[in-house]
């Protein structure tokens, strides 16, 4: 464990010497945002990613390094849970450095611990129940199924997907001779423990009428992503946790089954299956599955080690290592920003796949989305604050500035006091809910819309001029408009027809 742990100091320190490379990311401009409006809920998240990266600013600051310290933690501290869970299996000195050395490698998990995003916990939280389930079992202590129940409800409150997991869980116990945990009570506390925690979300939730579940019907509606068939979707399983280290998460897959060794944590097996099979049903994107698979890396991990313990096999173990690191690091700079975006470009022609795209609109642009997104923003803010600096100081107070969508309004938010620029109102996500912010309307600065519909909407429509172009990004060339004169009463009347949950 000593060198495991000495392993994630060092991604640690690799995490933290990257992380400000490019430049903030779309999303993280809607978590900065919704920690300014500390909630118990958000339209696309729960609250958890929003409170914490409130108290992280607060501590640290606002750059880059400080917004991602959180999950450069996270990614790190998942390599000691990951040998943690392999040392539980029964694991021995090299299972554990196995283990977390696959974690290490993995694409998923080092994009993870590079953006501020819902994903960057997920397999903490994940592999914190999978770990308490197991000891519970191994220990043959109920008690420990309380700490599950607290872990599950701090998931419920960073991502809601862990509810499938926590199903998952449930339905392998009852699959297998585990099922008799279900007449102790402590599971049952557990279970109510995950609830209370989960249960202000919830009222949140009803109150403002289900708006995940309204955002997860639009966007199907729409058709925005990649719909992936059986094929593509394994092999995108295969990449996001890294090519060389499928076999191994698949023996430990495997073994949950045929080891008599692994037989107590057989649940877990059944876990893993009926989470896959309910994503890929759901057409959930390829990543959402990444947090469930630490646990099968250790069990891959122990079953490895234990076929290279006799004869000339042991010798095979340092190559497996070493193999594992090199190939890690030729695929780093796909997730981690290492190189500058032009060597970036020049080096996805040496790779022997294509990076998965997981939304339609994501396929034009020059630089995979998790690093697009990262551009663009500062000329969108330049060319609105050129807007700006044209109104008239009397009409400013009354101005509001609306961005299409929560990457707009998030950048104005965080980069527009620079500029003099008042926050952003958007009819997108939580935005909506925050209203126009007390303006009437008369006038506003329109980012990214057509000249004939504000011309619907506004009886003087000004053209201001296009956000210079970003060759890396995914937003650029954007519209700014100054419209005056609006033709639908107030604001406060019309704003229920900008609502955009998409």
């Amino acid at each position: 464990m000593a060198a495991v742990c000495a392993i994630a100091i060092a991604d640690l320190i690799f995490h933290i010497y990257f992380n400000n490379r490019y430049g903030y990311f779309r999303d993280e401009f809607d978590y900065m945002a919704c920690g300014n409006h500390l909630a118990w809920g958000y339209v696309d998240q729960p609250p958890l990613i929003p409170f914490l990266i409130h108290c992280c600013r607060a501590v640290f600051g606002d750059s880059l390094r400080s917004i991602r310290l959180i999950p450069a933690i996270a990614s790190s501290f998942l390599l000691v849970q990951t040998a943690l869970i392999a040392r539980e299996f029964g694991g021995k000195r090299f299972a554990l450095l196995l283990s977390a050395i696959t974690v290490l490698i993995a694409p998923q998990y080092l994009s993870d611990g590079s953006l501020l995003t819902t994903n960057c916990l997920e397999p903490n939280l994940w592999m914190g129940c999978s770990y308490f389930a197991i000891v519970a079992i191994k220990r043959a202590d109920p008690r420990y199924w309380l700490w599950f129940g607290v872990i599950a409800g701090i998931g419920l409150e960073e991502k809601y997907t862990i509810a499938l997991f926590g199903f998952a869980i449930v339905a392998g116990l009852l699959l297998t001779e585990q099922r008799r945990v279900f007449l102790d009570k402590w599971i049952w506390i557990g279970g109510a423990a995950a609830f209370l925690i989960f249960l202000p979300n919830v009222l949140w939730n009803i109150h403002y009428h289900w708006p995940f579940l309204q955002l997860i019907h639009n966007i199907r509606l729409e058709g925005r992503d990649v719909v992936l068939g059986p094929v593509q979707y394994f092999v995108q399983q295969a990449i996001l946790i890294h090519p060389l280290t499928a076999p191994i998460w698949i023996s430990g897959l495997i073994a949950f089954f045929v080891s008599s060794r692994l037989k107590p944590y057989r649940f877990l097996g059944w876990a893993y299956l009926i989470c896959y099979a309910a994503l890929f049903a759901m057409h959930g994107k390829n990543y959402y599955l990444a947090p469930v698979y630490p646990m099968l890396l250790a069990a891959g991990a122990v079953v490895i080690d234990f076929a290279l313990n006799a004869g000339w096999r042991v010798g095979l173990k340092p190559a497996i290592a070493v193999i594992l690191l090199l190939s890690g690091a030729h695929v780093a700079p796909v997730v981690v920003p290492i190189l500058s975006p032009d060597h970036f470009i020049a080096y996805l022609k040496t790779l022997p796949f294509k990076l998965p795209v997981m939304e339609h609109a994501h396929a034009r642009a020059a630089l995979p989305q998790w690093y697009a997104d990262q551009f663009g923003w500062q000329e969108i803010l330049e060319e609105t604050a050129v807007a700006w600096n044209r109104l008239a100081p009397a009409e400013r107070s009354d101005c509001a500035i609306f961005a299409q969508d929560y990457g707009q309004a998030g950048a104005i938010d965080f980069f527009g006091p620079r500029y003099g620029l008042p926050p952003a109102i958007s009819g997108h996500q939580t935005y909506w809910l925050w209203g126009p912010r007390g303006y009437s309307g008369k006038c506003m600065i329109v980012l990214g819309d057509h000249r004939a519909r504000l011309e619907q909407l506004f009886d003087h429509v000004q053209y201001v001029g296009d956000s210079p172009i970003n060759p890396y990004a995914l937003e650029t060339g954007i519209a700014v408009w100054i419209c005056r004169g609006p033709r639908f009463g107030t604001l406060s009347d019309f704003w229920p027809s900008f609502k955009k949950w998409r």
